[in-house]
């Protein structure tokens, strides 16, 4: 008598990944696309057929090597919007067939001091989805079920992918100004994260002036359309100083020049993972008294918070925020990167899939 045997056949799906650090301004295909298996969730994790996934200048960043992935080949994308296929894990506010968001925050350990007293953006073991683990720039991924956000019916798709990275860190990043209604508030920087943002203070804080600093006319054009009060270049300086400002850019000179524009006593929060080395001469030219001195702050944004996610995701559905949205189909993954890093933005990018 013949042994039984049984035959287990995985599928394949279609994924771009990251293979090695290259440098954008030479490579003009730095994701390959690729056939992977299908991933299978295990105990506590949700299998997702994605949907859209948003683009985002982190890509660049891992691409270019300034936060690199874990190991590779990685799939990147950290803002994703997909349907519940396999459900193996115990949450029951979530089900089969439902729609669900995928943020920068796949894991944390859960048990430091940090994730204790809900910091968990800043634990040792923070792992960042499309970095250390696959993300959504593929037809299928897995995720924790603690990392999945329930996606208002608000919103399409592909509004709702920018929200869970740009619409949250930027929610975050208003938090950390500690915002009051009647403050200044200024954006150097306009992409995906800064018009959310302006979107977000014209609700919360109708009192509130947003000053606009950007190198593109173009983007300048838009945030006055979107209702700014004022809209120069970088290192253009508006009428009044400014209590709080929020830089959205991947470089040092929009930081220097905003320590310029900064009242006694305020606040400058840097919301950005890395900065490019290109133009690190620039710090050099920080001077104390000039830039620093009279009790002005620099502040960091470390990742998001599950909270943060949740809470913006609930907030934009009210108001509501609806991102501007440039689609690309998904065979499109390096052109839409390739337009972030030339500058040809106007809202947020999206994979639509």
């Amino acid at each position: 008598m013949r042994p039984f045997t049984t035959t287990i056949t995985f599928e394949n799906m279609k994924a771009w990944v990251i293979n090695k650090i290259s440098d954008l301004s030479k490579e003009e295909n730095p994701l390959d696309l690729v056939e992977l298996p299908q991933p299978v969730p295990e105990k506590g994790e949700l299998l997702l057929r994605v949907k859209a996934c948003g683009v985002c200048h982190t890509e660049i960043d891992e691409i270019e090597g300034r936060t690199p992935p874990s190991s590779y080949p990685v799939v990147p994308g950290h803002q994703v919007v997909g349907i519940v296929q396999n459900h193996k894990g115990e949450r029951t506010d979530i089900s089969t067939g439902d729609r669900v968001g995928v943020a920068w925050i796949y894991s944390t350990c859960g048990v430091c001091t940090y994730c204790l007293s809900g910091q968990e953006n800043l634990c040792e073991q923070f792992k960042a989805t499309g970095r250390d683990a696959n993300g959504g720039y593929a037809e299928y991924m897995v995720v924790p079920e603690n990392s999945a956000f329930k996606i208002p019916d608000e919103f399409t798709d592909a509004e709702a992918a920018p929200l869970l990275c740009a619409g949250a860190i930027g929610y975050r990043s208003l938090a950390l100004c500690r915002m009051k209604d009647g403050m200044s508030l200024g954006l150097t920087g306009f992409g995906a994260s800064a018009h959310l943002v302006l979107k977000l203070v014209n609700y919360m804080y109708p009192n509130t002036d947003v000053i606009v600093f950007a190198r593109n006319k173009a983007e300048q054009k838009f945030a006055l359309q979107l209702g700014c009060k004022w809209a120069g270049d970088t290192t253009e300086r508006p009428s009044a100083l400014l209590d709080c400002i929020i830089d959205t850019t991947p470089v040092w000179k929009p930081v220097v020049e905003a320590l310029h524009c900064l009242k006694p006593g305020g606040r400058l929060v840097i919301n950005a993972i890395r900065k490019e080395d290109p133009d690190k001469d620039y710090l050099l030219k920080i001077d104390y008294p000039k830039h620093l001195w009279m009790e002005k702050e620099i502040k960091s944004v470390a990742n998001v918070t599950r909270k943060d996610v949740e809470e913006f995701i609930q907030v934009a559905a009210k108001i509501p925020i609806k991102p501007e949205v440039q689609e690309y189909p998904f065979e499109k993954a390096n052109q839409a990167l390739l337009d972030i890093k030339q500058r040809k933005i106007k809202g947020a990018k999206v994979l639509v899939i």
